[in-house]
């Protein structure tokens, strides 16, 4: 099967040959060796943006190679299940997720993206890296020029649990949790210790609204993640989201416990 890359490569030879240009002619056109052309076309060199930018510049694309090897390479990080996810989280006008173990995936820091993949010892190094890389990459959507509204509700558990005790760690991403808080498209919410047992401890999940008004929602498993768009599904998570919202301190006394767990890891 082509992997995305192959597929961006054919691209990119495509809009060579059809412009009946040799390598060599290719390669004086966006200012690189003929040879250089070779090796990307048949895999001996890996396809950069420097590269994929030049051929934009030379064929006056807009920029659309260069937006295609953004996607690939985002996609090409991923675990393959999560592929169809990423898209429609591209695609979403608002983004609802509920956390009670971790903070949510588009909020971590690079340092704790890695400890919780390499906690329990599931992935390799190598493995894990590419999975920090999917994870922050998908963060730029955040401050994209048209964002979506996006409001994360955590257990205050979150706030409170170290991996491997590194306090540094925690005080960093607590720091950017605060940030992140006060973008304008971002509210995240805080469920306070004292509330106990309340709806939503079995798991977290996401819900996306699509531009069209479409919802489908996201639950973590220990194997994979499942997509979930049935009717009496997502009423379900709705009205679970709604009695996990009514637990959570409002935004500002959301953000000044967040600020308060901070100094605590400090």
């Amino acid at each position: 099967m082509e992997t995305l890359t192959e597929f961006l490569v054919a691209e990119l030879r495509a809009a060579r040959v059809t412009r009946d240009l040799s390598q060599e002619e290719f390669g004086k056109l966006i200012k690189y060796s003929g040879s250089h052309v070779s090796a990307v076309e048949t895999g001996g060199r890996p396809v950069t943006v420097e590269y994929v930018e030049a051929v934009d510049r030379a064929l006056q694309t807009g920029g659309f190679y260069t937006r295609l090897f953004k996607k690939v390479t985002s996609l090409e990080l991923a675990p393959v299940w999560l592929h169809e996810w990423i898209e429609l989280e591209r695609q979403a006008r608002s983004i609802r997720w509920y956390e009670p173990s971790f903070v949510p995936g588009l909020l971590q820091t690079e340092a704790y993206a890695r400890a919780t993949l390499l906690a329990g010892g599931r992935f390799a190094p190598d493995q894990a890296e590419k999975r920090v890389a999917s994870r922050l990459d998908r963060q730029a959507i955040l401050r994209a020029e048209k964002p979506p509204h996006f409001v994360a509700v955590l257990d205050e558990a979150v706030l409170r649990r170290t991996f491997g005790g590194d306090r540094a760690m925690m005080a960093e991403q607590l720091e950017h949790l605060a940030t992140c808080a006060e973008l304008p498209d971002v509210r995240i919410l805080i469920v306070p210790a004292e509330v106990g047992l309340y709806p939503g401890l079995q798991g977290g999940f996401i819900t996306l609204t699509l531009q069209e008004g479409t919802m489908i929602a996201h639950q973590d498993h220990q194997v994979k993640a499942q997509v979930v768009n049935g009717v009496h599904d997502i009423a379900t998570l709705q009205e679970t989201w709604d009695d996990i919202v009514g637990e959570a301190l409002p935004r500002r006394q959301s953000l000044d416990l967040i600020k308060e767990a901070v100094k605590s890891w400090t």
